[in-house]
């Protein structure tokens, strides 16, 4: 049994953690910690938890936390990295959802995140958790860091495009929409019923703190400097992501083949269905879900390429990839605690 600790379980992705781990056969939680919340039982906060966990919040303590196997830390950002290098002294292995260790350009996270970076030595050495391109680094990673929604959802969708060298690198587009549970469970005016309902808007359009990490993960992949466009939008819906992706093709010719090199990149990975061309991938498809469902698009005459790309932000965005990590890490079934199908309606 792998002993579970989670360093801030009041969040969504907390408790999405909770929820995935409660049926996972090989994971233990042992640990929940929440500075605001100690001494309130798990399922007094989060009633759909009953009689699943019988565990109490706590203060974060690096002794208790040294107990467990694997940490998860679903925190603020700045959190993990103060409280990383003190786990790492105790071989304990850990997955951040938080950005503190997705980036290798410690100046441009200093800029996005707006405070230094604390932890050089560890942010260097951490292993970026995409499975769909790190799975062997992640295996002996003793700090994966959990990527993003919008970043999951974008990079795989552009991911074997990129790899084979046929697009424009320069010139990619991903005009991406996702449900309001992506700005996390803190109060905030933009967030109410009343202000999100009944409306439909863009943000960060000058600028996103994921245009970073999507950018270096694509250079990563591709081996060139990359030039993104990329604008996020928040829909009146709880959750989902929704990626519409374009990119121009070097060779037009090179569309004949799309469908296929999509199927062939894709037809090992347990977390990723590539759909018949011209599919319309919906967001229910993958609620609950640790999924990324994408289709291929072409319109009349054009070299523009369209991937639409869908997953559940909380799920294959956060704590679904964070599961499908540590079950890599320990030698398991990528699948492991993740087999069932997604809700619908």
């Amino acid at each position: 049994m792998i002993k579970i600790g989670i360093v801030g379980g009041t969040g969504y992705t907390g408790v999405e953690l909770l929820r995935i781990l409660a049926e996972h056969p090989e994971a233990e939680v042992v640990c929940i910690t929440s500075r605001s919340e100690v001494g309130m039982p798990v399922a007094e906060m989060y009633t759909s938890l009953r009689g699943h966990f019988d565990l109490t919040f706590s203060e974060p303590d690096v002794d208790v936390l040294a107990g467990c196997d694997l940490v998860f830390f679903a925190t603020p950002h700045g959190v993990a990295m103060r409280m990383v290098p003190e786990l790492m002294k105790t071989g304990v292995r850990v997955v951040d959802l938080s950005a503190d260790f997705r980036l290798k350009d410690l100046d441009t996270w200093a800029k996005w995140y707006g405070m230094p970076h604390e932890s050089v030595k560890w942010a260097e050495q951490a292993v970026y958790g995409l499975p769909e391109v790190a799975r062997d680094a992640i295996r002996d990673a003793r700090l994966v860091a959990n990527p993003g929604c919008y970043p999951t959802a974008v990079q795989l969708g552009f991911l074997p495009l990129l790899e084979e060298g046929l697009v424009d690198a320069s010139r990619l587009i991903a005009d991406a929409k996702s449900g309001a549970s992506g700005g996390g469970r803190q109060g905030k005016i933009g967030m109410l019923h009343g202000e999100v309902g009944e409306s439909f808007k863009a943000y960060g359009a000058s600028g996103h703190r994921h245009l970073p990490e999507i950018r270096e993960g694509l250079q990563f992949v591709s081996g060139a400097q990359v030039g993104l466009t990329f604008v996020p939008h928040l829909v009146p819906m709880i959750r989902g992501i929704e990626a519409t992706l374009y990119a121009e093709l070097n060779d037009v010719k090179d569309f004949d083949r799309l469908q296929a090199l999509f199927e062939d990149r894709y037809c090992d990975e347990p977390f990723v269905d590539v759909m018949p061309f011209g599919s319309h991938p919906e967001t229910r498809s993958v609620r609950g879900v640790n999924y990324c469902r994408m289709a291929l698009h072409r319109q009349e005459d054009s070299n523009i390429v369209i991937v639409s790309s869908v997953i559940d932000n909380l799920v294959k965005g956060a704590a679904g990839q964070a599961v499908q990590n540590m079950n890599i890490m320990f030698g398991l079934d990528e699948r492991m605690g993740m087999s069932a199908p997604a809700l619908m309606p």
